[in-house]
């Protein structure tokens, strides 16, 4: 029996122990650093995702089989690279292709050089020359940290205030770190998100999943790392998506090739449906969160298969999913995404009836406390979306927390349609 790392700590990992467990030749999972969910389905070890060393040093002394990296930041500081240099089974991409998505630039230069749609942009480091260039262009403007910033790099300016707030937050005050800015143009229709494995050329897909990243509802209030998403989109045809897989995913991981920084791991497309046809918004080079919290629960493959396929440079047979739908709700601090308090109890876990994903939870007493912004998210399967909604909130009411709020209307563009 195998025994497998996963690399991090939040309801996305969470979704991938889930998977894994499910898995007949996995025997052991550990989760580093996890949280109080995942402790349920693994063992949690107390080591920080970006701490390669110590994560080195683990996966050598307990002789793991194969390790799986959630987040971005572990991808980000090369844990790839350092475990492929001693002989290790990892899945994820080395530091050179993790810039897909570390690098807002880097990505938008790929795209501009193989000929992947998006929209057009320029870079800027200086504070006033991106104001003067940013103030001469219409309204709303898209401005993009060129760096990781946990999902809330990127600012849609509505008027000149806004806008000139956001250069001064990253260019001015480092809110997210040294580094620049990528102003695109603004474009409009549904986004959604596209997900597949990817081995060198070789590339699988997963089934869609549109996101909300906005904090109230009615895509209301400031931009989270995402309140709920769902799966089965009837806004996106089947050739809508074949063109995305091809000319998109599939180029863009032909080009990494090309540029010898092939990819190992997820490609995650945030991709929009505009009237010149679909564009890419951004990359991640990883599972997205929370659209991995609704995806993973469809797979019916054996997902270790997958991850070892890919681990090892070689092709996989075609993932199954099976064609029901998911919806996910995400409980969250109040406050959140600005300050938050934590430590409130969470009641009646034990009587919800659907899959319920730890995002940012902590074990006291015999008591589970909220510990993060983004808390839980609760996921039902159902064959349609209306049908997985009303499971969904059904579900949620049983939960009591002093200091959660969430969104009442995820997947509300898929249902008025």
């Amino acid at each position: 029996m195998k025994k497998v790392l996963v690399i991090g700590g939040g309801g996305r990992e969470h979704a991938i122990v889930d998977a894994l467990s499910r898995s007949p030749q996995v025997g052991k999972i550990f989760c580093a650093p996890g949280n109080a969910g995942i402790a349920q389905q693994a063992q949690t070890v107390a080591i920080k995702d970006t701490d390669v060393d110590a994560l080195l040093e683990f996966a050598k002394r307990e002789g793991i089989d194969l390790t799986v990296v959630g987040p971005e930041a572990a991808l980000a500081v090369g844990v790839v690279d350092a475990f492929r240099a001693e002989g290790l089974k990892i899945f994820g991409h080395t530091k050179s292709a993790t810039r897909i998505e570390s690098s807002k630039e880097f990505a938008k230069q790929i795209m501009e050089k193989y000929g992947v749609p998006t929209a057009s942009y320029k870079s800027f480091t200086d504070y006033d020359a991106a104001w003067d260039y940013v103030k001469a262009r219409p309204f709303p403007a898209v401005l993009k940290y060129d760096g990781l910033a946990a999902g809330k790099g990127v600012v849609i300016a509505e008027n000149p205030e806004e806008a000139q707030a956001a250069l001064k937050d990253m260019l001015l005050d480092s809110a997210f770190g040294e580094g620049k800015v990528v102003v695109e143009d603004f474009l409009t229709g549904p986004e959604f998100s596209f997900m597949c494995f990817v081995s060198g050329r070789k590339v699988y897909p997963m089934p869609l999943a549109q996101d909300h990243k906005r904090a109230y509802d009615g895509d209301k209030g400031p931009n989270t790392g995402g309140m709920g998403a769902y799966t089965g989109l009837p806004f996106i045809t089947a050739e809508d998506e074949a063109i995305a897989y091809e000319s998109i995913l599939c180029k863009v991981a032909d080009a990494m090739v090309q540029e010898s920084c092939p990819l190992s791991g997820v490609l995650y497309g945030g991709l929009m449906k505009t009237a010149d046809g679909i564009k890419v918004i951004e990359f991640n080079a990883r599972f997205g969160d929370p659209e991995t919290e609704v995806v993973l629960p469809l797979i019916e493959s054996d997902i270790y298969d997958i991850f070892e396929a890919v681990a090892e440079g070689r092709e996989t047979a075609e993932p199954c999913f099976v064609k029901d739908v998911t919806m996910g709700v995400v409980l969250a601090s109040k406050g959140y995404p600005g300050h938050y308090e934590k430590g409130f109890e969470i009641e009646g876990l034990d009587k919800v009836g659907c899959r319920v994903y730890h995002m940012g939870t902590k074990a006291s007493d015999g008591k589970i406390l909220t510990a993060g912004g983004r808390v839980l998210m609760c996921v039902c399967r159902a064959d349609s979306i209306l049908e997985a909604k009303d499971k969904v909130y059904k579900e949620i009411n049983r939960l009591h927390c002093d200091n959660l709020f969430y969104r009442k209307d995820i997947a509300h563009i898929a249902l008025e349609k």
